[in-house]
């Protein structure tokens, strides 16, 4: 089994980690609806990307069909 020769100082163990940190997702804004989205992607609010409409965005609430309603 392999163990290492000599004990890994605290400053090159540091500078192996250094890239590890999380980075802040970054937000774009919709040019249509001014929307805040994430970058290179589709607007989950109007359905636009670079300008024209490649989604149609859902209605909230709309099931497809016929009145859907819970009686007890």
């Amino acid at each position: 089994m392999a163990v290492p020769k000599f004990r890994i100082s605290a400053s090159k163990r540091d500078m192996r980690r250094a890239h590890h940190a999380l980075k802040a997702t970054s937000f774009a804004y919709c040019s249509a609806c001014g929307e805040a989205q994430l970058a290179h992607t589709v607007c989950k609010n109007c359905g636009n990307y670079k300008g024209k409409v490649v989604v149609q965005p859902k209605v909230k609430g709309d099931l497809g069909g016929e009145d859907f309603n819970v009686e007890g």
